[in-house]
């Protein structure tokens, strides 16, 4: 059976979602990283990264959200072209990619200069939050002309691009969103519809994660800030 290691962030919902269409049975296991959990000896024996999601599927361990995406699509031969389809391949990849270098990151990026970091943070929120839409438009764009990331056919695209959608308010701190970016909104409200985005969702509820930003916590995610009290 598959181990799933997750909290209920945006990269480990994009594998519970896949995990949900597929249909495998898997173990959830929860890694509360604002208690340090991912430092731990185990799990970095799973991902060196002390990042989730991860998954441990019989001797096989992987990490990063969109490349579980890419062995589990694989894996089932389900949601993805195979490499046999060179043209499909190539652009399900260059998309996949571009969610996971670019989407992901500047809207994380923008969360975090939002949310998190101390003042003053003009110049770092100015640069992630102009980025953050700047991918999303992009996104918005490619959906005002098709009904998912692919053409046609529901993708592990859609998923990593849902994954982040759901937050796409709280990323970009505005309260009508959704004018913005409709065609995102309508892709979202498809995926929202489908049994398996309902089970992703609930399995956050299942473990009560830690939610205090404490300085255990601040610690836990951002090791880095130990450096300034030197």
């Amino acid at each position: 059976m598959i181990q799933f290691f997750y909290n209920a962030a945006p990269n480990p919902m994009k594998v519970a979602l896949m995990l949900e269409e597929l249909g495998l049975p898997y173990e959830a296991v929860p890694v509360d990283t604002r208690r340090g959990e991912q430092h731990s000896p185990d799990f970095l024996k799973v991902n060196p990264n002390a990042k989730v999601p991860a998954i441990r599927d019989g001797e096989v361990s992987v990490f990063d959200s969109n490349a579980i995406l890419l062995y589990l699509a694989d894996r089932e031969k389900r949601f993805a072209p195979g490499p046999d389809q060179a043209a499909g391949r190539a652009e399900c990849l260059s998309w996949l990619m571009f969610v996971a270098s670019g989407v992901g990151p500047f809207s994380g990026q923008s969360v975090h200069f939002r949310h998190v970091a101390p003042q003053p943070q003009d110049y770092a929120l100015n640069r992630y939050d102009f980025e953050a839409h700047r991918h999303w438009s992009i996104v918005e764009q490619r959906l005002s002309a098709r009904q998912f990331m692919l053409g046609a056919d529901y993708s592990i695209v859609d998923m990593a691009v849902w994954g982040w959608a759901r937050m796409l308010p709280y990323v970009t701190g505005l309260d009508h969103v959704w004018e913005r970016y409709p065609n995102v909104k309508r892709l979202l409200d498809t995926i929202n519809a489908r049994p398996a985005a309902k089970a992703a969702e609930a399995l956050k509820a299942k473990h009560a994660f830690k939610v205090e930003m404490d300085d255990e916590a601040r610690k836990a995610l951002y090791p880095q800030n130990e450096r300034l009290k030197r």
